[in-house]
C-alpha cells in the first residue's frame, strides 16, 4: 500500500502514532498476557461495583476483614501446632516514600491549577473551548450512563479498536479513503449546481430588469 492510500500517510507506524513505549504495547496486544490481565480486572470491578452492589468500602471492609480472619486463624493454629507463623512482610512506609508521594500529588495538583487558573481568566481560549466541551460531552454521556460502565466501555474500546485497526490496516485505510473520495466527489457536484443555480438566478434577474 503506497502512502497516498493510507489513512495516517508518512512511514510512522501505529505504534508510533499512539506514543510507543510499554502504553502502546497494551493498546496494540503486544503484551498480550497484560492486556488481558487489565481487561478482567476491569471486568470484574464492573462486576463487583456495577451488577453485585458492592461499594468500594464495603468490597475493602469484606476482603480486610477475610485477610484478617485468615491471618488470625493461622497464626493461632502454628502456634498450637508448632508450625512456623504467616509470612507477613514489614508494615512500614517510609519517610522517602511519603515524601516521593507527596511531591508526586504536589506537582500534578499545581500543574492543574495553573492550566485552572489560565482558562478562568480568559488567556487560552482554545483551551477554554476544548474543555468546555469535554465537560459538556462527559455531562451528556453520563446521563446515559453511570461513571463505571462509562469507564469499562471506554477501556475495551481502547483495547480493542486501534489492534483490530493495525491488524486490517489496509482493509480500512482503503474502504475509508474510497467513502473520503466519492464524499469529495459528491461535494464538489453539490458546490458546481450551488454556483449554477446562482449563474441561472443572476441572469434570470438580468432579464427580468431589462424588460423594465
Amino acid at each position: 500500500m503506497g502512502s497516498s492510500d493510507r489513512l495516517f500517510r508518512g512511514q510512522r507506524t501505529l505504534h508510533e502514532l499512539i506514543g510507543g513505549g510499554l502504553v502502546a504495547d497494551v493498546i496494540l496486544w503486544r503484551q498480550r498476557n497484560l492486556t488481558v490481565g487489565i481487561l478482567l480486572l476491569m471486568l470484574a470491578t464492573w462486576l463487583v461495583f456495577g451488577r453485585c452492589g458492592y461499594t468500594l468500602l464495603s468490597l475493602i471492609s469484606s476482603v480486610l476483614l477475610l485477610l484478617v480472619t485468615i491471618i488470625f486463624i493461622w497464626a493461632k493454629s502454628a502456634s498450637i501446632l508448632n508450625r512456623p507463623a504467616p509470612p507477613l512482610p514489614e508494615l512500614h512506609l517510609s519517610e522517602d516514600m511519603v515524601n516521593e508521594a507527596a511531591s508526586f500529588v504536589r506537582s500534578h495538583v499545581n500543574t492543574l491549577l495553573s492550566v485552572s487558573q489560565d482558562i478562568a481568566m480568559g488567556k487560552d481560549p482554545k483551551l477554554f473551548f476544548k474543555v468546555a466541551a469535554c465537560l459538556w460531552l462527559i455531562s451528556v454521556i453520563s446521563g446515559l450512563t453511570d461513571l463505571l460502565t462509562l469507564v469499562y466501555t471506554s477501556l475495551l474500546l481502547v483495547l480493542t479498536v486501534p489492534a483490530l485497526y493495525e491488524k486490517y490496516e489496509e482493509y480500512v485505510d482503503r474502504h475509508i479513503l474510497l467513502i473520503y473520495r466519492k464524499l469529495h466527489q459528491f461535494y464538489v457536484k453539490l458546490d458546481e449546481m450551488r454556483v449554477l443555480t446562482y449563474q441561472q438566478w443572476i441572469l434570470e434577474k438580468e432579464k427580468l430588469s431589462s424588460y423594465h
